[in-house]
């Protein structure tokens, strides 16, 4: 983290992204964001949205996961933090489907930092359908709650959804941050998840005036 910040994780592989200095105030195309066109569709056209892709697979989305939960609380009325748990290598596809497994049980919000701790943090080895049931049964899931929502047709639909957005966004590596479903936020000159947050709150900005013109 001194040197590099390893932000960006190629799905199903670690890709390590060189970094030089702080960002800078004068936003970029290319060095501090990219234009996503076509544009994402957002679930709340009224408001900013702030979309998280990543993975419970990826170590970097782990680091990053308390850190950007502190920042959404903290954005204003006009911003909405969402998050989408991207498919790829079969690994990141098992992983996608716990993710919407718990939000489906209602168990997301209580278990989904311990997911993190229990892979990136205990070495816990979640790699098929019986361990993460075992281990989701662990921590107080009811098994036949939780199996059903797994194989579940809902389930099966968020995580293909989710991979369609990463395709459309075209995400090379998580996590990734996309504003408004307009601008991927590329941080090349980032060197900490603090600068890297500051950054999306100034791409947060660049959108709102964006917006506010076309009124």
């Amino acid at each position: 983290m001194l040197k590099k910040l390893a932000a960006w994780v190629a799905i199903g592989a670690v890709a390590m992204i060189p970094l030089i200095a702080p960002a800078q105030a004068q936003l970029a195309k290319g060095r501090d964001y990219a234009v996503i066109e076509p544009s994402l569709p957002t679930d709340t056209p009224d408001k900013i949205e702030v979309t998280e892709f990543f993975s419970y697979a990826c170590p970097h989305c782990s680091d990053l996961n308390p850190l950007i939960h502190d920042w959404a609380a903290k954005q204003p009325g006009d911003v909405v933090f969402k998050r989408v748990a991207i498919p790829g290598s079969p690994f990141y596809a098992l992983m996608s489907r716990l993710h919407y497994t718990l939000e489906a049980t209602g168990d997301l919000a209580r278990l989904d930092s311990t997911v993190f701790n229990a892979i990136h943090g205990k070495g816990l080895k979640l790699i098929d359908a019986k361990s993460i049931t075992d281990w989701v049964v662990s921590q107080g899931v009811d098994a036949q709650k939780f199996t059903t929502a797994f194989n579940s047709f809902g389930v099966d639909s968020k995580v293909k959804r989710a991979g369609q957005l990463a395709q459309q966004a075209r995400i090379q590596g998580v996590p990734a941050l996309v504003v408004d479903g307009r601008f991927t936020v590329v941080g090349q000159n980032v060197k900490s998840f603090k600068e890297l947050l500051a950054l999306t709150d100034k791409v947060i900005e660049m959108r709102r005036k964006e917006r506010a013109q076309k009124k």
